[in-house]
């Protein structure tokens, strides 16, 4: 099931998926970004797992176009901390473990990247009062983020595990029959 062949076939439609859904309209910060990290980490080859994201963003970046090089910084990161994550949990692939990693990641990236606003950005005062203002004013942007990263990580690593059960599963039909 695992063959060269299947993981850069899925790499390359994990890849179309995080283009398309950057460049195509969307809810803000509604994307597969973090799902694809997380999925990543717990079926690929761990560099792939990391490659996979930030060629992803990088590329949507240099197409919708560049922003604060530390804002930047800090989105990439958190998405490399969505891979560690789901790698600490790719030998227990268990529903709470993965909703769990999920959760945890968008707080993780929310906390990081709105921090990041809030420390190289001009958009609120350089004070605990503009820092508690910076998560204030990002909060719908994180209930998009948490929707997105729920919502993609059960299409994708439900939609993994439906198709790797049916084909074990057929292989094991097969075997009986013959």
């Amino acid at each position: 099931m695992f063959d060269k062949t299947n993981i850069w076939i899925m790499v390359a439609l994990l890849m179309l998926l995080g283009f398309a859904t950057r460049l195509l309209p969307h809810p803000p910060n509604f994307t597969p970004i973090a799902a694809i990290a997380i999925f990543g980490g717990l079926y690929l080859p761990k560099y792939l797992s990391v490659v996979i994201p930030i060629a992803v963003m990088l590329v949507g970046d240099i197409v919708i176009g560049f922003y604060n090089p530390y804002v930047m910084i800090s989105v990439y990161v958190g998405f490399i901390l969505c891979v560690v994550l789901a790698l600490i949990i790719r030998k227990k692939k268990k529903i709470h473990y993965i909703l769990g990693t999920t959760v945890f990641g968008s707080i993780l990236f929310f906390l990081l990247t709105n921090m990041a606003v809030w420390a190289f950005g001009t958009l609120y005062p350089h004070s605990l009062a503009g820092l508690i203002e910076s998560y204030t004013m990002a909060i719908p942007f994180f209930r998009n983020s948490l929707l997105g990263d729920l919502f993609y990580v059960g299409v994708l690593v439900g939609g993994f595990e439906t198709v790797k059960y049916f084909l074990l599963n057929n292989k094991k039909i097969e075997q009986k029959i013959i």
